[in-house]
């Protein structure tokens, strides 16, 4: 295809995370005239391990990454949870500790970042340090002003910018109508592995609250603390806030915790947000777009955010070089492609999101002692079945079409 095939040919995308450098990768090898505008200086590196999962894996394998993914893979041994003195109540191999299938792979969530840029930048344009501040709808694009580039005008415009998607808040309306917060908070750093971690997890679990700390090939230890929420939640970008926040929370957790609490003043990758999902009834208005989190987060906690920012940038793109660039054919189909994975995985999220922390002393013991009998279990992969199985379900469920 050709450029002269398309009735729209430029695309401005808001977000250089995964979605937006995937979807860059699509268009650009479609025909498109791609344009990534980032609100960050540079690419945001470090971030969390995410899992690529189900319909996501044959996406990246189609874009001819996955060797390069599975390189980047965190390579983890496996995991523990473990009680206030360190130690073990339950440990579980990588693939039982993260629910991942055969074939499934975690990485690095900057490390996948770094990996679509790298795939992309040579054919796309990405403005770093800059971000949209207006669209206006015109009869045959979109007037995009930026906080620091010259005004331009694009034919399309595609939202790739998170769970505070700046493109949704100008063209859908405010965060409050679409974002539904689960009740709880996390927050991620990096930390030293004073706990000389080797591809390793801890977990501390106390009611209402969790802490885990890990570390992979090829990073420094990770601290995640995940809790129940304040009605509350600091400012965004208030990090001094945010920090006194966790540590307010964390305060009487006991094991390793203050130490790790220590040394999130001094983390270069800090982050925090609470544990919410994006509900929108459709993804599009005129030449107005969206896609990943931006459009159906499914929240941190669901497994599944990076997969299905993966699987909606393939098919956003396909849909649009099947119309050959027309937004109206294309929206409506890229709508009714990925409705019944958006639900179901969204649904998955939410229950993820408010059980994975268990509310009791009680329910923190029932939980470890199913984990320990599951290793021994001969039958394992039986007592998995019924958690699995909704996951596997979620995953997989689109037919995803040869654009």
């Amino acid at each position: 295809m050709t450029n002269n095939q398309l009735i729209n040919k430029t695309v401005l995308i808001s977000g250089a995370s995964v979605a937006g450098p995937a979807l860059a990768y699509w268009l650009h090898r479609y025909g498109f005239t791609v344009t990534v505008v980032e609100q960050a200086p540079a690419l945001r590196e470090g971030g969390y391990k995410v899992d690529i999962r189900g319909a996501a894996i044959p996406v990246v394998e189609r874009m001819g990454l996955l060797p390069t993914v599975r390189q980047a893979g965190t390579r983890m041994r496996g995991g523990a949870w473990v009680d206030e003195s360190g130690k073990a109540l339950a440990t579980l191999g990588p693939d039982l500790i993260g629910l991942r299938a055969p074939g499934d792979e975690e990485v690095l969530r900057g490390d996948l970042s770094r990996i679509l840029y790298d795939a992309t930048k040579n054919g796309v344009e990405y403005l770093f340090g800059d971000s949209i501040v207006g669209l206006t709808p015109q009869a045959d694009g979109v007037e995009v002003r930026f906080h620091r580039s010259a005004p331009r005008v694009f034919d399309l415009v595609i939202g790739a910018d998170g769970l505070h998607s700046t493109v949704r808040g100008q063209t859908f309306g405010p965060e409050r109508e679409f974002v539904r917060h689960t009740g709880m908070a996390a927050c991620v750093v990096s930390v030293p592995n004073f706990l000389d971690l080797d591809r390793w997890e801890l977990i501390h679990p106390t009611p209402g609250r969790v802490v885990q700390v890990y570390s992979t090939q090829h990073s420094t230890a990770k601290a995640q603390f995940i809790f129940a929420a304040p009605d509350a939640l600091p400012e965004r970008g208030d990090r001094a806030e945010q920090q006194r926040l966790v540590a307010e929370m964390f305060a009487d957790a006991s094991w390793e915790t203050a130490e790790l609490l220590r040394a999130m003043s001094d983390s270069p990758d800090f982050y925090f947000d609470s544990v919410s999902q994006v509900h929108l009834q459709r993804w599009s208005l005129d030449r107005v777009a969206l896609v990943g989190d931006a459009a159906y987060c499914p929240s941190p906690l669901s497994g599944q955010g990076t997969s299905m920012a993966l699987v909606g940038a393939y098919v956003l793109a396909g849909e649009l070089k099947s119309a050959l660039g027309d937004h109206r054919i294309a929206f409506d189909r890229y709508q009714e492609a990925m409705r019944e994975y958006v639900d179901l995985n969204l649904t998955l999220g939410w229950n993820n999101a408010t059980q994975m922390v268990a509310g009791s002393k009680r329910a923190i013991r029932a939980q470890t002692t199913m984990l320990r009998m599951l290793r021994h279990m001969p039958w394992k992969g039986l007592a998995l079945r019924p958690i699995m199985k909704p996951l596997n379900h979620a995953a997989n469920a689109i037919a995803l079409a040869d654009y």
